[in-house]
């Protein structure tokens, strides 16, 4: 509750005498509930009882009555379809109904009792007319953007400013030019103005819930094609509600500030044209590394003895599942890879200790003091939010009070103490589960959390920087790969690749099954073949596709719901081989443009990990900047330093595909 005033008064025109009001006392309260702000206002006797609300639905046009018991309510909830997430399962206007032949609005029930409680959105606020000063005591209009006015809120007690100053906060309010009582909700904010072309949301509604929550509004839109593209724009007559591709495509450009695909606009990149990469070459995948080929590159010490030959083996196949919960520390940067088994226990304990000082500090913060720290409560409720539905089908987090739940939370309450600045946004759930389902440890699945969240860190942060450069280095590659594809998806007003956004923004995690989302991700923590592996990924599953949507003809509307219904049908080993053919395709190109080199990292070198470097380039390394991955890097350079340049065992010959 952000703001709350008593004394607050509907006059009603339903008093005993017809020339008298009927002063209804109520209180007023501006209210923030999770990802978006409301206005609540109800008589005193009635605080408690909401089963007199009147709800609009979601085109908030048409309104209905709810004069059920709330249990009545919440069995109407559940017949909701299984597809309708809970997050969007909310209340977006709360209006009073107009109703012929009624001086007023009010909800009559069977009693003759009038109810005249009201809530609604800000998102949903059109203007606010307030009386002027001098003329009794202040009172204020809100009109919705359905043209419903809610009966005029007298202030007896003063105080309508506050209300006002407290709103400014949330929403802008601008004088209307017309009327200077009138204040007008300004709704011209680039990131929230397309999404509110796109899906009929105000802008300011989907700038909070974007700054507060990028996954949910990612995954809750683009996620849910069926829903907001067919079902949402679909009446009487779906022609005229649904608007032209062309129209909700443009509105993209503007999602992302600074987002510009078209090469020839964006600084510093050069146009692309078309060049011929030559065929693909066939490629094979190995049986994931076992427990004896680890054991056989490891010294008495523990030392990793080969770092580039255990992580091409590891490329090719993958690892047996019980490896993963020691490869994985590697893969990840917690443990070093010139490390001793002696180094890495001292290094586990001093993580330890740091650990439960870290946790210890948001378990000893009290009720009162939680109170009194909103980020705090922010990120609580976010995360107590998201642990309730990760991975709630995997057996390590399915049933009521499952201790891999209660791990989930506090590893991710943790993460708020390690990197306040940025603390819990949705999606985060997503990278951690698998983690910790390898780990089956609370500390090691943190760290290496940690590790993981320093590469997808740009991923959350407020100005999506990490999202933009992958979307626009995608784009080059696509073109390059196949510049006709590309020509015909900005035909159809989808060269944005939008529909990718959910793939880049937690790594695929939605788009493959859970054990093949470990496989997945192993692969791409060798940082090999090249750099940006998940772009080649992105490419691989587009180009797989490119036949039927381009024959079929899809349009705006129907890639996209191809694309998404893509999830869980995608063969991972086939996406790897042919993501690893695309790479070595590009990697044999002569005339590489540098726009190309630069995002693979293949400026000096053309090394896949079928050669061997000993053969080319005197051994060259392929290059890889070491600021892509911070956490992973530190551990390869510090490797790298005494390892460079050795030789690959005769094994590695066995990879070469025939």
């Amino acid at each position: 509750v952000v703001y709350e005033q008593e004394g607050v008064f509907i006059h009603s025109p339903c008093g005993k005498n017809d020339d008298q009001d009927s002063l209804i006392a109520g209180i007023l309260r501006v209210i923030e509930k999770e990802n978006e702000v409301v206005v609540d206002w109800r008589p005193l006797d009635e605080t408690l009882d909401t089963s007199n609300i009147l709800c609009a639905g979601k085109d908030s046009s048409s309104v209905v009555e709810w004069s059920q018991t709330p249990k009545e309510k919440c069995s109407r909830g559940a017949d909701r379809p299984s597809s309708y997430e809970a997050e969007w399962d909310m209340v977006t206007t709360v209006s009073f109904k107009k109703k012929p032949h009624s001086n007023g609005d009010a909800t009559t029930h069977a009693n003759g009792e009038s109810k005249w409680s009201f809530l609604f959105s800000l998102t949903d606020l059109k203007s606010i007319k307030q009386n002027k000063e001098g003329m009794g005591w202040s009172y204020l209009v809100f009109c919705l953007k359905d043209d419903v006015k809610l009966p005029a809120l007298h202030f007896h007690h003063g105080d309508s400013k506050l209300l006002i100053k407290c709103l400014e906060k949330h929403v802008a309010l601008n004088e209307s030019p017309h009327d200077e009582r009138v204040l007008l909700v300004k709704t011209q904010k680039s990131l929230s103005q397309s999404f509110e072309n796109l899906f009929d949301e105000s802008s300011y509604g989907l700038l909070q819930k974007w700054k507060k929550d990028p996954y949910t509004v990612t995954m809750g839109r683009f996620s849910k094609v069926t829903n907001f593209f067919f079902d949402g724009f679909r009446s009487s007559d779906p022609s005229n509600q649904r608007r032209p591709p062309s129209e909700m495509a443009d509105f993209l450009n503007d999602t992302i500030s600074g987002l510009k695909i078209n090469q020839q606009e964006e600084p510093g990149f050069e146009v692309i044209t078309r060049i011929d990469l030559g065929k693909q070459p066939e490629v094979s995948r190995r049986e994931p590394v076992s427990a004896e080929e680890w054991a056989k590159n490891m010294d008495s010490e523990g030392r990793i003895l080969n770092v580039d030959y255990i992580k091409r083996l590891i490329f090719k196949g993958g690892l047996c599942h019980t490896l993963r919960k020691e490869a994985w520390k590697f893969l990840l940067g917690y443990f070093p890879w010139n490390s001793t088994k002696e180094e890495r226990a001292n290094l586990q304990k001093r993580k330890t200790d740091e650990y439960f000082r870290m946790k210890l500090q948001w378990k000893s913060v009290s009720e009162e003091q939680e109170k009194r720290n909103s980020r705090l409560r922010d990120y609580r409720s976010l995360i107590e939010k998201d642990v309730n539905r990760t991975d709630r089908t995997n057996k390590f987090y399915e049933g009521e009070d499952n201790p891999g739940l209660i791990l989930l939370h506090d590893i991710l309450m943790t993460y708020c103490m390690y990197d306040f600045d940025l603390g819990y946004v949705q999606g985060m759930s997503d990278l951690l589960s698998p983690v910790l389902y390898v780990m089956e440890n609370e500390v090691d699945a943190f760290w290496c959390f940690v590790s993981y969240m320093d590469q997808m860190h740009q991923n959350f942060e407020e100005q999506m920087q990490g999202m933009k450069t992958q979307l626009i280095q995608l784009s080059t590659l696509l073109r390059l790969l196949d510049s006709g594809f590309c020509s015909y998806l900005e035909s159809q007003d989808s060269g944005y690749l939008y529909f990718c956004f959910r793939w880049l923004l937690i790594r695929f995690k939605r788009e493959f099954s859970f054990q093949d989302i470990l496989r997945l991700w192993e692969v791409m923590w060798t940082e090999l073949p090249c750099q940006n592996f998940h772009l080649l990924l992105c490419c691989a599953i587009l180009e797989s596709e490119k036949q039927q949507i381009m024959d079929k003809h899809y349009g705006f509307n129907e890639i996209l719901k191809h694309i998404n219904e893509l999830s869980m049908k995608i063969d991972v080993e086939y996406i790897l081989c042919k993501a690893e053919a695309i790479s070595m395709q590009m990697m044999n190109c002569k005339e590489l443009p540098p726009a190309v080199s630069e995002i693979l990292g293949m400026e000096n070198s053309s090394v896949t990990p079928d050669s061997d470097p000993g053969e080319d380039d005197g051994g060259a390394e392929l290059s890889c900047p070491m600021s892509l991955y911070p956490s992973v890097s530190t551990a390869v350079a510090a490797a790298n330093g005494t390892r460079d340049g050795a030789p690959l065992p005769s094994e590695t010959q066995s990879l070469t595909p025939a």
